[in-house]
């Protein structure tokens, strides 16, 4: 089976990810979605979470074979990162959404040295913007940061010219149009909400998918 298959069924086999068109999610960013993919959840599933960390670890081998340190986005990619950097033999470590206020105020934690050629570990991407915050806090610190590996992406254009413009890598082990179709084929979501589901993807913005597409 298909790696990318294989995630999505996986998330919706743990009720991972949640359908809700008719009462949308209200992001942090203020757009409303008709899905939520809480990813904290494959941590309480051990199959899955062992299918999800060989599935990044592949993914790291497969496009960073030079990666020297693992850094994870705070907080959701710090378990995946430990665990992932575990299997592979590789340091981690995690940087945080901004510095401490005390001690010695890092930003970044784990010894990370000028130079050195980082992967970042994240479980999600939308947007794209924390991700990046991510990386330009890496480069800052003189890491040479080949790419990200994550558990799954929304695809939404905004988030995929962000990425590009900021010179940023990312490969995911699944995406919404692979979690979507296999939905459908599963009867976790009605085959007349796939078109509503796609036209959020296409354009966020754009709410008429709520009341169902004309």
């Amino acid at each position: 089976m298909e790696l990318s298959t294989l995630i999505a069924k996986d998330l919706l086999s743990i009720r991972a990810v949640f359908f809700r068109p008719e009462q949308p999610f209200l992001w942090a960013s203020g757009i409303k979605s008709p899905i939520y993919c809480d990813n904290r959840l494959t941590l309480t599933a051990p199959a899955v979470r062992n299918d999800v960390e060989n599935g990044l670890c592949e993914l790291v081998r497969t496009y960073y074979p030079e990666v020297e340190v693992l850094m994870g986005t705070s907080t959701a990619g710090i378990a995946h990162a430990a665990i992932v950097g575990h299997l592979l033999g590789l340091p981690m470590g995690y940087v945080r959404g901004g510095n401490k206020d005390h001690g010695r105020q890092n930003r970044i934690e784990g010894r990370l040295e000028p130079g050195q050629k980082v992967v970042v570990v994240e479980d999600l991407i939308s947007t794209g913007g924390s991700v990046i915050e991510v990386v330009e806090a890496l480069r800052d610190a003189g890491a040479e940061v080949l790419g990200v590996v994550s558990i799954f992406t929304y695809g939404m254009k905004k988030g995929l010219d962000r990425l590009s413009e900021a010179q940023v890598e990312n490969h995911s082990l699944t995406d919404f149009d692979r979690i979507v179709a296999v939905a459908a084929e599963e009867h976790y979501i009605k085959a007349e909400d796939v078109e509503r589901l796609i036209a959020f993807r296409d354009n966020p913005s754009d709410e008429s998918w709520i009341g169902g597409i004309k």
